[in-house]
Order: structure tokens, then C-alpha cells, then sequence
């Protein structure tokens, strides 16, 4: 079955700005998404400056070729980046599946090292929304501090909380987000884990709660703040987008 563009831009929406943990099809990063009859992909995207890290724009069009290399009918992706000062390092090196040092001479770290402090500084704050959403069920700090992974159920869009036989339900969102990164920094990894920590990844007591809580909403509005910086820039400089 051919794929559509609708498709592709569905699995797009995993695909985030790593400094801002927000999709990019959020962002209106996506300035044309093409998809031929014979399942040929041509992405490009643009950021809201042409001096943004080259490091995040690598990540970008890499986690956005394998997004859309993934999907069933896909033949062949391509990716561009636009307008950006290493646009053509960037194109060429992820469509030839280069490795980063090897498409930027002068490159002086490594993404998987870069990749892994911005998953860290998004675990933080989406700990927040996750540690909200259940105090707003009403699951109190000492029932947050003992939470494992095993306690935790999903069904589509909808988590229950077993509480020591006291069940709880909400929506699914907050927490499915956060164990995203949980994951990806392997604080929680099998059912036994703990569910949440201290911005040191450390284990939390009843008593750390509060804490943790506050340095989680300080990374989430940091991140904000980041974020409507570079909103503002990307809607002065690609109006077409942002209007949209």
C-alpha cells in the first residue's frame, strides 16, 4: 500500500527539536513534505536562524530520516535542510549516512554524548507534568516517592495506578512522555524502577518530593522560555510557516 504524506507527517510528530523537546511538526519546522507514487520522500526543513547548533540540526534530519524510513511503503527518504549555515553539511552527511565527524571536520563532540544531556534536561521537565497530573488525581508525595513501573498500566489513552490496591486512572499523556525519556536515559528500565527522581537521578524519599517537583517546573519553564525565543525568531523569519 503506497504511503501518503499524512502518514509520514504523523511519524514526524516523534521527531523533536532536541534543545526544546517539542515536536517539529509543532514548530512548523517543515517547509515542504513530498511523497511520490513510488513512496520517494523529500523532506526540508528550516530553524529559526541559520546559525542554530549544528549538532541539533543534525539530530533533527536524522531522527527525521529514520522516522520516515520506517514506515511501510517507503522506498527512499531524503532529507534538506534550508537556509542554515551548515545546510549542506548537514543534507549530505545525513543522506549519505555519514557519521556526524566524519561530515563535519571541526567537529568537536560527539551527538550521542550531546543527545544524552538534552534527554536528561527533558526528563526534568516532563517529570513535571507527569508529577502534576498525578497529584492532580490525588496521589499524594508519599505515594509519588514509592510509584515503580510495574505499578503503572496503559491501555490506549488511559494509565491505571495501582496504589498498594487503591487504584487510580488518568489520562496516559503526561506519563507515557516521561518514561519516554525515563527510558532513553535508562533511569527506568524494567518494572522494579522506580518512577521518578531527583535531578541528579537519584531515588527519592516522601521528603525529596517537593524538591524534585520544583526543580522539574524550574527546567519545564526554562525550556518554555527557550521555546518562545525561538518561536519568535522562526515567525520574523519564516512567516509562511508560523502563519500556518
Amino acid at each position: 500500500m503506497p504511503v501518503t504524506a499524512d502518514a509520514v507527517r504523523d511519524a514526524l510528530d516523534d521527531v523533536t527539536d532536541p534543545e526544546l523537546d517539542q515536536p517539529i511538526t509543532d514548530l512548523d519546522y517543515i517547509e515542504t513534505l513530498d511523497v511520490s507514487d513510488d513512496g520517494d520522500v523529500h523532506l526540508a526543513f528550516v530553524l529559526p536562524t541559520a546559525w542554530c547548533s549544528p549538532t541539533f540540526a543534525w539530530m533533527m534530519a536524522a531522527d527525521a530520516r529514520d522516522a520516515a524510513s520506517a514506515l511501510d511503503g517507503v522506498a527512499d527518504v531524503r532529507i534538506e535542510l534550508r537556509d542554515h549555515m551548515h545546510a549542506e553539511e548537514v543534507t549530505r552527511g545525513v543522506n549519505e549516512d555519514l557519521s556526524f565527524e566524519t561530515a563535519f571536520d571541526t567537529a568537536d563532540g560527539e551527538v550521542a554524548s550531546t543527545r544524552a544531556t538534552l534527554d536528561r534536561k527533558a526528563r526534568l521537565a516532563r517529570q513535571y507534568d507527569a508529577m502534576e497530573a498525578l497529584d492532580d488525581a490525588g496521589v499524594d508525595d508519599r505515594q509519588l516517592a514509592r510509584l515503580r513501573r510495574g505499578d503503572l498500566t496503559v491501555e490506549e489513552d488511559r494509565v491505571t495506578i495501582d496504589l498498594d490496591g487503591l487504584y487510580v486512572e488518568l489520562d496516559a499523556r503526561p506519563l507515557e512522555r516521561y518514561l519516554e525519556k525515563a527510558r532513553a536515559v535508562d533511569l527506568v528500565t524494567d518494572d522494579d524502577d522506580r518512577l521518578f527522581a531527583s535531578r541528579d537521578e537519584e531515588t527519592l524519599s516522601p521528603a525529596d518530593v517537593p524538591r524534585a517537583r520544583r526543580a522539574s517546573r524550574l527546567a519545564k519553564t526554562n525550556m518554555g522560555g527557550q521555546g518562545g525565543v525561538c518561536a519568535s525568531l522562526h515567525a520574523s523569519r519564516n512567516p509562511e510557516l508560523a502563519d500556518d
